[in-house]
Parts: structure tokens; C-alpha cells; sequence
């Protein structure tokens, strides 16, 4: 069987990472598998880049510039990322149907990498692995509290639009017409309240929908030894440390890092410090009173995962979420994770076993739940709870296995 996993990148963000680890899961397992990219960071023999010029590089670059001349019409829109996807010319749908796949298992695709209508010129039956709201809005990524695409899209509250007709109608009106031409693609969502979200959309209601986290390696993914993690980050031994972090993890508004400020500033204990990989310290002090190591960006496993081993808790106040890594990896390391209560985080932390849950969005909440764990008198027990929950649910190879499964049944109902 051989299966092509179609991916914007191989290993810059999160859809990347958990992509490119279910390709080598399913390598692991035997399975042809090939990742195509738009762009390719790692030197990996089995991820291939359509984009093998620089001329091609140059004109994908200038492709999604064109792509997103429209949006910036919409001068007040929010800050978060909205995708037409309508210009074409080029040849990654050629490249697909070349290699002749017997699935193509489509992840995240857009950054101006395939054209909405050209999705209908795959030949292969297509997985669609949902990692945010894209596939099923008129063009927004995080749709926070619109439920427009239960119906119809348009007077965006994404673009501060109150036009019915405006771009994410256009936009929601192209995928409909595609969609229809491609009754048997099979919908994947990470985590139940993304999976339900399928379900009451317009746009894929009628599409076989499933739902299966991202994969992580827990013979990788596993806790070390405290003192020596600390040790290695030059971190105190001596205080509690709570973790923050993720790509863009101070600028990016949907991580919750305004909520998590005002989270902080309600904690008393001197003893405890702040810790943030993701964004490095910036010239101007930050806004709270807790004494704070940036760690900047972090590029590989190795560095996660003993820095996930160093602290006592790691906070997500992400304020949606469709199934965070950084909770799933600082849990298999055993490190308990507190977390606002909604959206896909719902999938990962068990309140007061495996975490705390707060509730949506009270940062006095989401304090005492970092005070809660920090305190708690079965702490150890919260370790080893996270870890297992892991272990159980999220282990690459039984998610590797439950992909074959679905590989297999595709392919028998195209027969």
C-alpha cells in the first residue's frame, strides 16, 4: 500500500510535526509511505518538495502574496490567519497523480499550496486529517465563537465584514461546489470537538467523518531526571516552574498569553518562576511580576522533551484549540498541564487527574489551577496519570495502526 501524505512542510508547526511523525510511524510500520511538501526543511529522503527551483521557491512565494491581496482588503479583520485559496498555477496536483498513490492523505494545505477546485482533480481516494477550521469555513483557520458554517458563511466576524456577500462567502460557496465532486473523501478530526464540528457543518455534513488524535512516540516522549533537565537549561533547581510555550507563543493572540499574564499577576508564591520557549525576551520588560527565562525557539525533539522533564506544570491558555502537542508531549513526559476547559483539550487533560481544567476564560480560574497542581498533596500521582493517558491513547503505534485500519477500508470500498 502505498500512501502519500501532502503536508505544507515537513517540520515547522504543528500540523508539520504531527504529519511528519504519523509518515514515519507508518514507515515503522512497513507502510510506503511518501510526504509531500511545499517546502522542505529536514534533509529526509522519504519528503519530497514539489518546490525544487528556486524559481519555483521564489514564485511560491509570490503566489501566496497574490493569494492573500484579497484579505488585506478587510483592514480591520482580525489578527489570525484566513486563506482564499483560489489562485492556481501549479503543478502539485500533476506531482500527486504522478506517484499514483493508493490513498492521498491530505493534512494542512494552505499557505496558497492547492487551489479549492483543484482538490477535484486528485484521482486517489483522499483522507483529510483536519488541523484547524479551514476545510470547513468560508477561509478562517480559528473561527472562536462563529458558528456561521453550520449554515452559510458571510458577514465574516473574522474580517469585520457585514456583507453577506463578501470573500468568505465566495469562499465557502467554492468549497460546496467542490466538495460535491468528491462524495467518498473521508474526514479526520483530531479531537472529538473538531470531529463534532464536521458533523454540523454545512460544507461536509454528508462526508464519512472519524476521529483520531496525532500520534506521539512515548518510548521518545518520556520523563528524565529533574535535577539534570534543570541542569542542562541552567534553570533553579530550588523554585517551581511553570511552562509556557509554543510557536509565535507571546504574539500569537489565540495562545492565551494575555489570559496567562493575567493569571500570573494572582499568584503570591515567591517560590515559583515562569518559563517560556517559543519567543525570545523581548526589548521591553514584560508586564508581570514573576521572574521569567525565554528560551526562544526550540527546533527538536531533544530539547523539548528534557525541557518538559525541568518543570512542575505546563499551562495551554490557548483560547481554541483543535488538539495541542505541547499538552500531549509535556504529558508524556510526565508533566501534569492546566489548560482553559474547551475545544480539543478536552481530549487530552482529565481535570484533577491528569491536570486542571479552568474554566473558559477566567484567568482567576486558570491561577488557582496552577496554584492547585503546584500544591497538591498527589502530585506524583498527577505525573504518572498524564504519561499513562498518553501511553494508552496517543502512543504512535496504535495510532499508525488505526490509520492502516482506515487506509484498508478506503481502499476496499473503492473496489
Amino acid at each position: 500500500m502505498k500512501v502519500l501524505i501532502v503536508n505544507a512542510y515537513d517540520n515547522m508547526g504543528g500540523a508539520a510535526r504531527a504529519s511528519y511523525r504519523l509518515h514515519q510511524s507508518l514507515l515503522e510500520k512497513g507502510v510506503e509511505s511518501i510526504m509531500l511538501v511545499q517546502n522542505k526543511f529536514s534533509d529526509d529522503f522519504t519528503v519530497e518538495s514539489y518546490t525544487k527551483s528556486t524559481f519555483q521557491n521564489i514564485w511560491e512565494k509570490i503566489r501566496n502574496i497574490v493569494d492573500n491581496f484579497l484579505v488585506k482588503l478587510y483592514r480591520n479583520r482580525t489578527k489570525t490567519l484566513f486563506s482564499p485559496s483560489w489562485i492556481g498555477f501549479n503543478n502539485i496536483v500533476s506531482q500527486i497523480n504522478s506517484m499514483n498513490p493508493d490513498i492521498v492523505h491530505l493534512h494542512w494545505i494552505s499557505n496558497a499550496m492547492i487551489r479549492i477546485e483543484d482538490l477535484a482533480r486528485i484521482k486517489a481516494p483522499i483522507i483529510w486529517t483536519l488541523h484547524d477550521n479551514w476545510a470547513f469555513t468560508g477561509g478562517c483557520h480559528i473561527m472562536w465563537e462563529c458558528e456561521k458554517f453550520k449554515e452559510k458563511c458571510g458577514g465574516c466576524p473574522r474580517l469585520d465584514s457585514k456583507r453577506d456577500t463578501d470573500l468568505s462567502r465566495k469562499v465557502f460557496n467554492r468549497k460546496k461546489r467542490t466538495y460535491i465532486k468528491l462524495p467518498n473523501m473521508l474526514v479526520v478530526g483530531l479531537s472529538k470537538w473538531m470531529t463534532n464540528c464536521v458533523k454540523e457543518s454545512t460544507l461536509l455534513k454528508n462526508h464519512e467523518v472519524v476521529n483520531i488524535p496525532n500520534p506521539i512516540d512515548t518510548n521518545i516522549f518520556k520523563p528524565l531526571d529533574t535535577e539534570h533537565a534543570r541542569n542542562l537549561w541552567n534553570l533553579p533547581t530550588d523554585k517551581k516552574l511553570v511552562l509556557f510555550g509554543a510557536m509565535s507563543a507571546t504574539s500569537d493572540i489565540n495562545k492565551g498569553f494575555k489570559e496567562l499574564v493575567g493569571s500570573l499577576d494572582l499568584l503570591n508564591d515567591e517560590n515559583i518562576e515562569f518559563v517560556i520557549f517559543g519567543s525570545s525576551e523581548p526589548k521591553e520588560k514584560q508586564p508581570f511580576k514573576l521572574k521569567t527565562h525565554y528560551l526562544g525557539h526550540l527546533h527538536d525533539d531533544v530539547s523539548l522533551i528534557s525541557l518538559y522533564s525541568a518543570v512542575d506544570l505546563m499551562v495551554v491558555p490557548s483560547l481554541q484549540e483543535t488538539l495541542p502537542q505541547t499538552a500531549s508531549e509535556a504529558m508524556a513526559c510526565g508533566t501534569p498541564v492546566v489548560a482553559f476547559g474547551h475545544t480539543g483539550l478536552l481530549d487530552i487533560v482529565e481535570h484533577k487527574k491528569t491536570g486542571y481544567l479552568a474554566k473558559p476564560f477566567q484567568e482567576k480560574d486558570l491561577a488557582t489551577g496552577i496554584e492547585w497542581v503546584l500544591n497538591s498533596d498527589n502530585y506524583r500521582d498527577l505525573c504518572f496519570n498524564a504519561r499513562e493517558k498518553i501511553v494508552k491513547e496517543f502512543d504512535s503505534s496504535f495510532i499508525a495502526n488505526r490509520y492502516i485500519e482506515l487506509y484498508n477500508k478506503v481502499r476496499l470500498n473503492k473496489k
